[in-house]
C-alpha cells in the first residue's frame, strides 16, 4: 500500500477512483500534469465485504463497519479534491447482497459522493 501526502492545494486537477471489492476497497489519487494523468498514490484495504454475505444474502453489520471504517480513511485523503472528479464504483458483493442499499446509504453519506 502506498501513503499518499495529504496536500490543502487539491484542485480541479486531482482525481479519485474508488473501487469497493467484494474482498478489499481499493482508491487511486491522480492529478493531471502537463496534459497527463499523474498517479500520486494508491490505497487498499481487505474488508471482505462478501465474507460477510449470510445465507440470507446480507451483509453482516461488522462487514459493513469494516468497510464503513476504510472509507472513512479514503475520505480524509480526498479531502479538498471535486466532488465532480471522484467516482466510486460497488463490485459483485454490493450487486447480490439483499441490504447492499442500506451500505450504500450509509457509504455515500459519509464519502459525500454518489456510489
Amino acid at each position: 500500500m502506498n501513503h499518499i501526502v495529504a496536500s490543502n492545494q487539491h484542485s480541479s486537477d486531482h482525481f479519485v477512483a474508488i473501487d469497493l471489492g467484494s474482498n478489499s476497497f481499493h482508491m487511486v489519487i491522480a492529478h493531471v500534469q502537463q496534459g497527463e494523468l499523474k498517479i500520486l498514490g494508491r490505497l487498499s484495504e481487505k474488508v471482505q465485504l462478501a465474507a460477510g454475505l449470510d445465507l440470507k444474502r446480507e451483509i453482516s453489520e461488522g462487514a459493513q463497519q469494516r468497510g464503513l471504517d476504510c472509507l472513512a480513511k479514503f475520505a480524509q485523503r480526498m479531502h479538498g479534491i471535486s466532488a465532480s472528479n471522484i467516482r466510486v464504483v460497488g463490485t459483485n458483493a454490493l450487486r447480490k447482497a439483499k441490504n447492499a442499499r442500506f451500505f450504500i446509504a450509509r457509504a455515500e453519506e459519509l464519502l459525500g459522493i454518489p456510489i
